[in-house]
């Protein structure tokens, strides 16, 4: 859900509606069922779509995503490009694991630090609806991380480099 609620605060909507319900073993995220290609991934994507692999790259980077698997990047019947699975995510510890390393140390474009630099400055107010929002969803460590991660980011104005040790998730699609 938190995942959602920064996607939209970013204006970039590659992740289908998410709402928070009770369920049989208590509260948990539902999310709007995407009609997919299934033959289409990430990897036969990316070279159509590089704007909005981009923004995931930097987005997935900001939540500190654990899982971006090729096969969580779908095409609808309309071809419109989604990201789906964001259950490993916003954890205080560097765990980001991403097929997607084909823009590390490039340029961020223009258009992509400037809604992260919104995104900062929402994140900056103590008291905004933004951040209340996140307050009910993780943890105030994992928020701060986030914060540092988005810093980072913006300081730097590329996209990041792959870590030490493992950084692409298993499988890879």
């Amino acid at each position: 859900m938190a995942a959602f609620v920064v996607s939209r605060a970013l204006g970039w909507d590659f992740i289908p509606p998410t709402v928070l319900r009770e369920g049989f073993v208590g509260l948990g995220a539902v999310q709007l069922f995407i009609e997919a290609d299934p033959e289409a991934h990430y990897f036969s994507l990316r070279d159509d779509h590089l704007l909005v692999f981009q923004r995931v790259a930097a987005f997935d980077y900001i939540i500190n995503n654990a899982d971006r698997k090729g096969g969580h990047c779908l095409k609808d019947v309309d071809g419109r490009i989604w990201t789906i699975d964001h259950g490993l995510c916003f954890h205080h510890e560097h765990k980001l694991r991403t097929v997607i390393w084909d823009f590390a140390g490039q340029p961020i474009p223009d258009g992509i630090l400037e809604d992260l630099v919104g995104l900062q400055q929402s994140l900056d107010q103590p008291s905004s609806p933004l951040q209340r929002e996140l307050a009910s969803l993780i943890a105030d460590r994992e928020i701060k991380t986030f914060q540092r991660r988005l810093d980072r980011i913006i300081n730097a104005g590329t996209f990041p480099l792959p870590g030490a040790g493992r950084n692409v998730p298993y499988p890879p699609i």
